[in-house]
């Protein structure tokens, strides 16, 4: 009895740890790409300092609700999770970081659930292993900013919305935490959160003779439970500011619909996504319009409908930024997994009889097949591998000091794309039939590791302005900055919101140079000390700017 009790708790075990293994392999290859330092870190100025900064003085005033001299434009929802993560860890450019990290890895595990439940454990895997080689999505996960944290109560939203049709039995729970996840993400990204709600409308609507998502009132009951933090700190900033609380959420809102002053063009997102999450979204458009072709039963519009409306949303709306499209990342991921899984297909099989797809009337899908896209894939990718490798060594030997950074993260690629033309020689010359599509999958997957683990190590992934952290960090810099309060007239806003979060004490803005106080310092640009009236000694110089004191 004894034994076969031990069986089976080994037996019970063994199971825990295979359903366990996505989740741990999954974090085993991110996990490295989230923590990879040069040893130094330091805020992005402008968006990741505001952040940082604005839960700092949250967390050094003690007051969550209304430490603003004025109305706020946005909910606090970040400044609450940043501050929070401030009370465990300490003040740091660090601890900032940490919620987008772990919002980011359970995004992950989300994505590989959704993908599971829609396409099956082998794409699965492959569209989370995808999403965290992005590179845009990488970064925003090492920042202190809402993106990720709002993605992942969307992702969440969506599972909740599919186990609630897989398991009728828990209906009303699932429901619930698909309301409430968004509307929390209220609280944590203001009105932006309407963009992918409007983007489950295909799916809510056109589905739901067969769902029955929108007839649910628990769906609504958890909405509502959700948006409760919102409501308080809406009513506590009333109480304090008056009716400017809701001005300033909303004239931000429209401010933001009708601004344009970068000139981003309604295609920005088709350049800025191909760009910036190469290669995967070429593989993304291929899967695609494999989706299109097979539709998935149940779920063709979350995988096609949510990505797509969201995508014409993000190109109405005025005001384009790229991380505005980071919500669409994790659908690039999901379709390039596709349509690398499908160009796997290919490559394994030698016999075009055995395609399914290239059976079909689509010819484009057909002369991809004919025309063997992975082997020249291979040798493309491979040819250019070998140019990367050639052009990074002759930097790295002759080339100046400020580009030898780009030159390693050219080499790791570089590299990693020589496994593609390796694999394929090696199986279709030398008989190497063990090299399955696995082996070919992965020098795809490799070479962007490569290159995003080198770019953490030399700290191009979090170490953004070091020049400046460093200079504070300097004995004789330091010990005035910790003691004495610090004053200016005039300094361009990214210096100033990384003032606010490095400096012990907090720079003042002062109406001009007759209001500093004698004996005080004070920041000014470097341009501005020649034309001064009042004496003063230059203490020392960083940039543009000096500090400075004033002797009377």
């Amino acid at each position: 009895m004894f034994y076969k009790l031990h069986f089976l708790q080994y037996l019970w075990r063994q199971i825990c740890l295979v359903r366990l293994l996505p989740y741990l392999s999954l974090s085993a290859w991110i996990l490295p790409l989230l923590l990879f330092t040069s040893g130094n870190n330091s805020l992005m100025a402008h968006d990741e300092a505001l952040y940082a900064s604005r839960a700092r003085l949250m967390f050094d005033s003690g007051n969550w609700m209304t430490p603003w001299e004025n109305a706020h434009h946005k909910t606090p929802g970040p400044y609450w999770l940043i501050a929070s993560f401030y009370k465990l860890f300490g003040m740091s450019d660090t601890s900032a970081r940490i919620p987008s990290m772990i919002a980011g890895i359970f995004s992950l595990w989300l994505v590989y659930e959704i993908s599971r439940i829609m396409l099956g454990k082998k794409i699965a895997w492959l569209a989370a292993a995808i999403l965290s080689v992005e590179f845009l999505w990488l970064q925003y996960c090492r920042l202190s900013t809402p993106d990720v944290p709002m993605i992942f109560l969307v992702l969440l939203a969506i599972y909740s919305l599919i186990k609630t049709e897989l398991y009728p039995k828990y209906r009303y729970l699932w429901s619930f935490i698909a309301g409430f996840s968004l509307g929390l993400g209220f609280l944590v990204r203001s009105f932006m959160i309407f963009l992918p709600i409007i983007a489950l409308f295909p799916y809510l609507i056109w589905e739901h003779h067969r769902h029955r998502h929108l007839a649910n009132p628990i769906l609504y009951l958890g909405f509502l439970v959700g948006l409760i933090p919102t409501f308080v700190w809406l009513w506590l900033s009333w109480l304090h500011y008056g009716n400017n609380s809701f001005e300033e959420l909303l004239k931000f809102v429209v401010q933001l619909g009708s601004d344009d002053s970068y000139n981003h063009g309604p295609l920005f997102y088709v350049w800025n996504i191909l760009f910036k999450a190469f290669p995967w979204a070429f593989f993304g458009i291929l899967g695609f319009f494999l989706t299109l072709h097979r539709p998935i039963n149940r779920y063709q519009l979350i995988l096609v409908g949510f990505p797509l409306t969201l995508f014409v949303e993000l190109s109405l709306f005025n005001t384009r930024y790229p991380h505005y499209g980071l919500c669409l990342y994790p659908f690039i991921a999901l379709f390039a997994s596709v349509g690398l899984s499908w160009l796997g297909n290919i490559y394994q099989t030698e016999i075009y009889s055995e395609f399914p797809l290239q059976k079909s009337k689509n010819k484009i899908l057909k002369l991809f097949a004919k025309n063997n896209l992975p082997r020249n894939l291979s040798y493309g990718f491979g040819g250019f591998g070998v140019l990367l490798v050639i052009a990074s060594t002759i930097i790295l030997t002759w080339g100046s000091s400020d580009i030898h950074k780009y030159a390693a993260i050219g080499l790791a690629m570089g590299l990693g794309w020589l496994i593609l033309p390796v694999v394929w020689i090696s199986r279709y010359h030398f008989g190497k039939k063990f090299l399955t599509a696995r082996y070919w999958i992965a020098g795809w997957l490799i070479p962007c590791w490569l290159a995003l683990a080198t770019m953490g190590s030399i700290g191009m992934l979090s170490d953004y302005n070091p020049v400046l952290k460093t200079f504070l960090q300097q004995s004789a810099i330091a010990s005035i900055v910790q003691s004495h309060p610090t004053y200016y007239v005039q300094i361009d806003q990214k210096t100033q919101v990384l003032f606010e979060f490095y400096l012990p004490i907090p720079a003042k803005q002062v109406a001009s140079i007759s209001q500093i106080p004698a004996l005080s310092y004070a920041w000014i640009y470097t341009e501005q000390s020649p034309k001064l009236s009042r004496p003063h000694r230059i203490i020392s110089t960083v940039k543009e700017y000096q500090l400075i004191q004033f002797l009377s």
